[in-house]
């Protein structure tokens, strides 16, 4: 996987897709905390552990736990791994209400928005210069959009600003992503912000960082997921630094691991 440095503000925008199985249908699932917006099937917001099982409430992983190192997975590491440590400091998401997601969508798609609800919205951990959350949004063809969102406006980095299902890589799919994004918060840390959509065969999915097994519950909702997290690096970081990557991993309805993105060696990444 190709990974470096957009622009100054050290930003990162990509696209990835990884073939799997052919599978069909959608499925409503909300494993962490979520705000869902009707109209594809009847989720309701639950909070999964790292394992998946869902529980009574959110735990954020302490410090400790949540140590790694960006040297993993397919991305070499440009430096000793002890240089290339991080701490993911929150995974936690919050609900946006629904007002503020209409106007996210209205200024994220224009006359497009019309043609979308959303089915994801939430706010990340962490506030970083052009982001602070994301939508997740579905027509009645069930083709997906995110938008990035800082406060109540939206933007995409694709173009059109519209990012379908398929688009890139063809059915077939259980597992699709869309825009993947890292940026600064200007305090030392780091916004990590992604989402995907995913097939009736996937139950619950979660997101790993670079060498760091710990695994971290993704928010899902009719057919979609997205993740954020803060991540800080346990060393001052360069001019160009690329900090680990994210990992889905996706679970079927008995708990079983059935994607790995880290042992998938079929994908393709694109800038």
């Amino acid at each position: 996987m190709k990974i470096g440095p957009e622009d100054n503000r050290a930003s990162l925008r990509r696209r990835w897709g990884v073939p799997l199985g052919v599978a069909t249908g959608v499925a409503a699932v909300s494993v962490a905390t979520v705000a869902v917006f009707g109209g594809v099937g009847d989720a309701k917001p639950q909070v999964a552990g790292p394992a998946g099982n869902p529980t009574g409430s959110a735990a954020t992983p302490s410090a400790s736990a949540a140590r790694g190192s960006a040297s993993g997975g397919a991305d070499p590491a440009p430096s000793s791994a002890a240089a290339d440590a991080f701490t993911i400091t929150s995974g936690t998401t919050t609900p946006i209400d629904a007002g503020t997601v209409a106007k996210i969508l209205a200024s994220c798609l224009g006359s497009d928005a019309s043609r979308f609800h959303a089915v994801i919205g939430v706010r990340a951990p962490i506030v970083s210069k052009d982001w602070d959350g994301v939508v997740i949004a579905v027509n009645s063809a069930g083709q997906y959009v995110q938008c990035e969102a800082k406060g109540d406006k939206g933007n995409s980095p694709d173009s059109p600003p519209t990012f379908i299902n398929d688009r890139l890589w063809g059915t077939g799919r259980m597992i699709e992503y869309f825009d993947s994004v890292r940026e600064p918060d200007g305090k030392g840390q780091y916004l990590m912000l992604g989402a995907g959509h995913y097939t009736s065969d996937v139950a619950k999915i979660t997101i790993s960082y670079g060498d760091n097994p710990k695994q971290y519950p993704a928010v899902m909702a009719g057919g979609a997921f997205a993740y954020a997290a803060a991540l800080s690096p346990d060393t001052p970081p360069g001019p160009h630094y690329a900090g680990p990557s994210p990992y889905v991993h996706a679970y079927n309805a008995s708990g079983k691991e059935i994607y790995n993105q880290k042992k998938e060696p079929q994908f393709a990444d694109q800038q």
